[in-house]
């Protein structure tokens, strides 16, 4: 029994990294219809973001860490066909979140 719990445990946890980790997730369809992350920095300081630090993929959004026109240093989520902002969180605290 015990030995079972104990392989149920680990291919449990082999399989987390699969799971998106962040806050957001996105329906965002066939990946040949994605822009690129390059325009989605591009479009970011267009916004009058102040820095992009690190854009990945998490959940099927594009997430990105940078600092805001207004000076604070957040976490936000972008849908990688649009480029629309999702979500913007700091330290945990929603701070903007699109409206369905």
């Amino acid at each position: 029994m015990i030995r079972t719990a104990l392989t149920v445990s680990l291919l449990l946890a082999s399989a987390l990294p699969a799971f998106a980790t962040g806050m957001m997730t996105c329906e965002s369809g066939d990946r040949s219809k994605w822009q690129s992350m390059e325009a989605l920095e591009t479009k970011m300081k267009a916004d009058g973001w102040q820095e992009v630090r690190r854009i990945k993929e998490d959940g099927g959004c594009y997430e990105a860490y940078g600092t805001t026109p207004e000076g604070q240093r957040v976490e936000a989520y972008f849908h990688p066909v649009t480029l629309e902002k999702l979500l913007v969180a700091r330290r945990g605290q929603i701070l903007f979140r699109k409206k369905d």
